[in-house]
């Protein structure tokens, strides 16, 4: 299962991801608005859960590294969660490829593979408030703000709102 754009490839992650994987949950500039560094043992049963073999009807993630195409380099992961028709988005991105447009490219290439493939035409991301980057890569993916639940969760001993986006696909030439 591979999902190709312009700048990138998306593959299945493995085990031999686990470096990248660890990194991207451990590296204050990622992680700074979406969660706490976990532990070990939460951070391999994550990782662990991942590994499971994604289908349609599935209850697990489908979680897929973003390569660039050109150099071969690992840049992140991207993927989602599907419930009751709903696709919940996530992605997290090494700092050096912050701003470049990747996340966005990333997550529309998997939009559009699952809609196509899959026929997945609702989503929804989670955004811990203050994280302007993603807001803006929700933004440009076609996502609209549905609602704001205040106080729902603590990072670095600060409560946050989460905001909650949604889009619906319509159709993809």
């Amino acid at each position: 299962m591979k999902v190709s754009t312009q700048r990138l490839t998306m593959s299945l992650i493995t085990e031999g991801d686990w470096s990248l994987f660890v990194s991207l949950h451990t590296n204050p500039q990622v992680i700074q608005l979406c969660f706490d560094t976990p532990d070990e043992t939460v951070l391999k049963s994550k990782f662990e859960s991942r590994l499971t073999p994604w289908e349609a009807n599935s209850n697990t993630w489908l979680c897929m590294v973003i390569i660039d195409k050109l150099s071969g380099q690992k840049m992140g992961v991207t993927g989602f969660h599907l419930e009751d028709g709903i696709a919940e988005v996530g992605y997290l991105l090494l700092p050096e490829f912050h701003g470049k447009s990747y996340g966005t490219e990333s997550l529309s290439g998997l939009m559009e593979w699952a809609y196509l493939e899959h026929g997945i035409a609702h989503y929804k991301a989670v955004v811990t408030e203050g994280n302007i980057a993603s807001e803006r890569v929700l933004g440009k993916c076609g996502f609209h703000l549905d609602m704001i639940i205040p106080e729902a969760h603590m990072i670095g001993g600060k409560t946050y709102s989460d905001h909650i986006y949604f889009r619906k696909i319509e159709t993809y030439k």
